[in-house]
Protein backbone atom coordinates (compact mmCIF):
# COMPACT_ATOMS: atom_id res chain seq x y z
CA UNK A 1 0.00 0.00 0.00
CA UNK A 2 0.98 3.28 -0.78
CA UNK A 3 0.62 6.27 1.42
CA UNK A 4 0.54 9.81 0.65
CA UNK A 5 1.54 10.93 4.58
CA UNK A 6 3.35 8.82 6.63
CA UNK A 7 3.55 10.51 10.43
CA UNK A 8 5.65 8.86 12.84
CA UNK A 9 5.69 9.96 16.79
CA UNK A 10 8.05 9.12 19.40
CA UNK A 11 4.82 7.71 21.72
CA UNK A 12 1.14 7.03 21.39
CA UNK A 13 -0.59 10.19 20.79
CA UNK A 14 2.07 12.77 20.33
CA UNK A 15 0.45 12.34 16.47
CA UNK A 16 -3.01 13.14 17.07
CA UNK A 17 -2.24 16.09 20.09
CA UNK A 18 0.58 18.07 17.20
CA UNK A 19 -0.86 16.85 13.78
CA UNK A 20 -3.90 14.82 14.00
CA UNK A 21 -6.34 18.07 12.75
CA UNK A 22 -4.56 17.51 9.22
CA UNK A 23 -4.43 13.76 8.69
CA UNK A 24 -8.28 14.66 9.50
CA UNK A 25 -8.45 17.02 6.79
CA UNK A 26 -5.91 15.67 4.14
CA UNK A 27 -7.57 11.75 5.13
CA UNK A 28 -10.96 13.93 4.03
CA UNK A 29 -9.70 15.12 0.86
CA UNK A 30 -9.18 11.61 -0.62
CA UNK A 31 -5.64 11.30 0.32
CA UNK A 32 -4.11 7.98 2.09
CA UNK A 33 -2.47 8.66 5.63
CA UNK A 34 -0.72 6.43 8.28
CA UNK A 35 0.91 6.57 11.52
CA UNK A 36 4.46 4.83 12.89
CA UNK A 37 4.62 5.17 17.03
CA UNK A 38 8.47 4.66 17.90
CA UNK A 39 7.48 3.30 21.42
CA UNK A 40 4.96 1.74 23.37
CA UNK A 41 5.31 4.80 25.38
CA UNK A 42 5.82 2.33 28.37
CA UNK A 43 7.61 4.65 30.79
CA UNK A 44 4.12 6.92 31.08
CA UNK A 45 2.95 7.50 34.31
CA UNK A 46 -0.65 6.57 33.45
CA UNK A 47 -1.91 3.52 32.02
CA UNK A 48 -0.33 0.45 30.05
CA UNK A 49 1.21 -0.19 27.20
CA UNK A 50 -1.58 -2.82 26.42
CA UNK A 51 -3.71 -0.04 26.78
CA UNK A 52 -1.96 2.56 24.99
CA UNK A 53 -1.97 0.41 21.93
CA UNK A 54 -6.07 -0.54 21.96
CA UNK A 55 -6.12 3.98 22.49
CA UNK A 56 -3.49 3.96 19.12
CA UNK A 57 -5.76 2.05 17.34
CA UNK A 58 -9.17 3.73 18.49
CA UNK A 59 -7.81 7.13 17.52
CA UNK A 60 -6.54 5.27 14.06
CA UNK A 61 -9.88 4.69 13.02
CA UNK A 62 -11.15 8.06 14.03
CA UNK A 63 -8.52 9.55 12.00
CA UNK A 64 -9.08 7.28 9.12
CA UNK A 65 -6.10 5.65 8.75
CA UNK A 66 -5.10 3.50 6.37
CA UNK A 67 -2.24 2.02 8.44
CA UNK A 68 -0.85 2.21 11.65
CA UNK A 69 2.46 0.33 13.38
CA UNK A 70 4.31 -0.05 16.51
CA UNK A 71 7.79 -0.56 16.43
CA UNK A 72 8.53 -1.19 19.96
CA UNK A 73 11.46 0.87 20.70
CA UNK A 74 11.94 1.43 24.29
CA UNK A 75 10.51 4.46 25.82
CA UNK A 76 12.88 6.73 27.30
CA UNK A 77 16.07 4.99 25.88
CA UNK A 78 15.94 4.36 22.05
CA UNK A 79 19.15 6.04 20.46
CA UNK A 80 19.39 7.52 16.79
CA UNK A 81 21.71 4.58 15.79
CA UNK A 82 21.73 2.06 13.05
CA UNK A 83 19.41 -0.18 14.49
CA UNK A 84 16.80 2.12 15.39
CA UNK A 85 17.36 4.23 11.97
CA UNK A 86 16.67 0.15 9.80
CA UNK A 87 13.04 -0.24 11.03
CA UNK A 88 12.26 3.44 10.28
CA UNK A 89 13.46 3.13 6.57
CA UNK A 90 11.76 -0.70 6.66
CA UNK A 91 8.58 1.37 7.08
CA UNK A 92 9.25 4.38 4.61
CA UNK A 93 10.24 1.83 1.74
CA UNK A 94 7.26 0.03 2.41
CA UNK A 95 4.51 3.04 2.23
CA UNK A 96 6.75 4.95 0.30
CA UNK A 97 4.86 8.33 1.34
CA UNK A 98 5.36 11.56 -0.74
CA UNK A 99 5.53 13.49 2.51
CA UNK A 100 6.76 12.35 6.22
CA UNK A 101 5.57 14.07 9.19
CA UNK A 102 7.87 13.85 12.64
CA UNK A 103 7.83 14.92 15.89
CA UNK A 104 9.19 18.72 17.09
CA UNK A 105 13.50 19.16 16.65
CA UNK A 106 13.17 20.30 20.04
CA UNK A 107 10.92 19.60 23.11
CA UNK A 108 10.19 19.41 26.61
CA UNK A 109 10.55 15.61 26.46
CA UNK A 110 14.11 14.23 25.07
CA UNK A 111 12.17 11.14 23.17
CA UNK A 112 10.88 14.17 20.82
CA UNK A 113 13.74 15.71 19.53
CA UNK A 114 15.92 12.41 19.33
CA UNK A 115 12.66 10.95 17.70
CA UNK A 116 13.07 13.99 15.19
CA UNK A 117 16.74 13.12 14.67
CA UNK A 118 16.23 9.71 13.95
CA UNK A 119 13.37 10.02 11.25
CA UNK A 120 15.27 12.84 9.61
CA UNK A 121 18.65 10.44 9.32
CA UNK A 122 16.18 7.59 7.96
CA UNK A 123 14.41 9.76 5.22
CA UNK A 124 17.62 10.64 3.84
CA UNK A 125 18.91 6.72 3.85
CA UNK A 126 16.03 5.17 2.84
CA UNK A 127 16.86 6.72 -0.40
CA UNK A 128 20.57 4.88 -0.76
CA UNK A 129 20.45 1.84 -3.06
CA UNK A 130 23.89 0.52 -1.63
CA UNK A 131 21.53 0.22 1.83
CA UNK A 132 19.76 -2.99 1.61
CA UNK A 133 16.56 -3.83 3.66
CA UNK A 134 13.65 -6.57 3.98
CA UNK A 135 10.24 -6.47 5.63
CA UNK A 136 8.27 -10.00 5.75
CA UNK A 137 11.30 -11.44 3.51
CA UNK A 138 10.94 -8.71 0.11
CA UNK A 139 13.92 -7.15 -0.45
CA UNK A 140 12.88 -3.32 -0.46
CA UNK A 141 13.72 -1.16 -3.11
CA UNK A 142 14.98 2.40 -2.11
CA UNK A 143 12.81 5.44 -1.70
CA UNK A 144 12.85 9.39 -0.41
CA UNK A 145 9.86 11.21 0.82
CA UNK A 146 9.59 14.51 -1.13
CA UNK A 147 8.91 16.42 1.90
CA UNK A 148 9.84 16.06 6.30
CA UNK A 149 8.17 18.16 8.06
CA UNK A 150 7.90 18.54 11.99
CA UNK A 151 4.72 18.95 13.88
CA UNK A 152 5.11 21.67 17.24
CA UNK A 153 4.58 19.94 20.23
CA UNK A 154 4.20 20.84 23.73
CA UNK A 155 7.14 23.91 23.57
CA UNK A 156 5.38 27.04 21.41
CA UNK A 157 8.07 27.14 18.48
CA UNK A 158 7.69 29.18 15.49
CA UNK A 159 6.20 27.54 12.51
CA UNK A 160 7.15 27.61 9.12
CA UNK A 161 3.83 27.58 7.39
CA UNK A 162 0.13 26.68 9.48
CA UNK A 163 -2.25 24.30 7.91
CA UNK A 164 -5.69 25.39 8.50
CA UNK A 165 -7.46 22.49 9.40
CA UNK A 166 -11.21 24.30 10.08
CA UNK A 167 -13.91 21.51 11.29
CA UNK A 168 -11.43 18.78 11.58
CA UNK A 169 -10.27 20.48 14.88
CA UNK A 170 -13.81 18.09 16.48
CA UNK A 171 -11.92 14.89 14.93
CA UNK A 172 -8.71 16.00 15.95
CA UNK A 173 -10.35 16.72 19.76
CA UNK A 174 -11.87 13.07 19.57
CA UNK A 175 -8.99 11.00 18.62
CA UNK A 176 -6.74 13.09 21.73
CA UNK A 177 -9.66 11.84 23.92
CA UNK A 178 -9.53 8.44 22.58
CA UNK A 179 -6.19 8.23 24.74
CA UNK A 180 -8.66 7.93 28.01
CA UNK A 181 -6.10 6.80 30.50
CA UNK A 182 -3.80 9.97 29.35
CA UNK A 183 -5.44 12.73 29.60
CA UNK A 184 -8.14 14.71 31.90
CA UNK A 185 -10.78 12.33 33.61
CA UNK A 186 -11.85 13.68 36.94
CA UNK A 187 -13.24 10.20 37.76
CA UNK A 188 -9.16 8.45 37.31
CA UNK A 189 -7.45 7.62 40.08
CA UNK A 190 -4.66 7.84 38.72
CA UNK A 191 -1.85 10.02 39.71
CA UNK A 192 -2.08 13.58 37.69
CA UNK A 193 0.83 14.47 35.42
CA UNK A 194 1.16 17.38 33.14
CA UNK A 195 -0.65 16.32 30.48
CA UNK A 196 -3.98 14.85 32.74
CA UNK A 197 -4.80 18.42 33.52
CA UNK A 198 -7.47 20.12 32.67
CA UNK A 199 -5.54 23.18 31.22
CA UNK A 200 -3.75 20.98 29.19
CA UNK A 201 -6.33 19.74 27.39
CA UNK A 202 -7.82 23.19 26.77
CA UNK A 203 -4.82 24.30 25.42
CA UNK A 204 -5.34 21.96 22.30
CA UNK A 205 -8.01 24.00 21.42
CA UNK A 206 -6.61 27.77 22.16
CA UNK A 207 -3.85 26.79 20.83
CA UNK A 208 -5.04 26.29 17.61
CA UNK A 209 -7.32 28.92 17.81
CA UNK A 210 -4.21 31.28 18.40
CA UNK A 211 -2.19 29.32 15.05
CA UNK A 212 -5.92 29.91 13.30
CA UNK A 213 -5.48 33.61 13.80
CA UNK A 214 -2.51 34.22 12.26
CA UNK A 215 -3.45 32.64 9.05
CA UNK A 216 -7.00 34.19 9.03
CA UNK A 217 -8.63 30.80 10.05
CA UNK A 218 -10.70 29.15 12.67
CA UNK A 219 -7.96 26.71 14.16
CA UNK A 220 -4.69 25.89 13.18
CA UNK A 221 -1.62 23.69 12.86
CA UNK A 222 1.96 24.61 12.46
CA UNK A 223 4.72 22.89 11.21
CA UNK A 224 8.37 23.56 10.83
CA UNK A 225 10.18 22.51 7.14
CA UNK A 226 13.71 20.52 7.12
CA UNK A 227 14.41 21.41 3.66
CA UNK A 228 13.71 24.28 1.42
CA UNK A 229 10.13 24.53 0.43
CA UNK A 230 9.50 25.54 -3.05
CA UNK A 231 6.23 25.99 -5.29
CA UNK A 232 5.57 25.73 -9.23
CA UNK A 233 2.46 27.95 -9.11
CA UNK A 234 2.83 31.34 -6.82
CA UNK A 235 -1.34 31.22 -6.28
CA UNK A 236 -0.81 28.13 -4.49
CA UNK A 237 0.21 30.81 -1.60
CA UNK A 238 -3.58 32.09 -1.98
CA UNK A 239 -5.03 30.81 1.42
CA UNK A 240 -7.27 31.25 3.63
CA UNK A 241 -6.83 35.07 4.86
Amino acid sequence: MKLDILAFGAHPDDIELSCAGTLAKQSHLGYACGAVDLTQGEMGTRGTPEIRLKEAQAAAEILQLKARHNLGFKDGLFRNDWAHQEKIIEMIRLYRPEIVLANAPTDRHPDHGRGAEVVKQACFLAGLRKIETCFNGEVQEAYRPQQLLHYIQFQTLSPDFIMNIGEHIHTKLQSIKAYESQFYNPKSKEPSTVISSKNFLDSVTYRAQDLGRLIGAEYGEGFIKSQDLGLNDLMHLSGVR
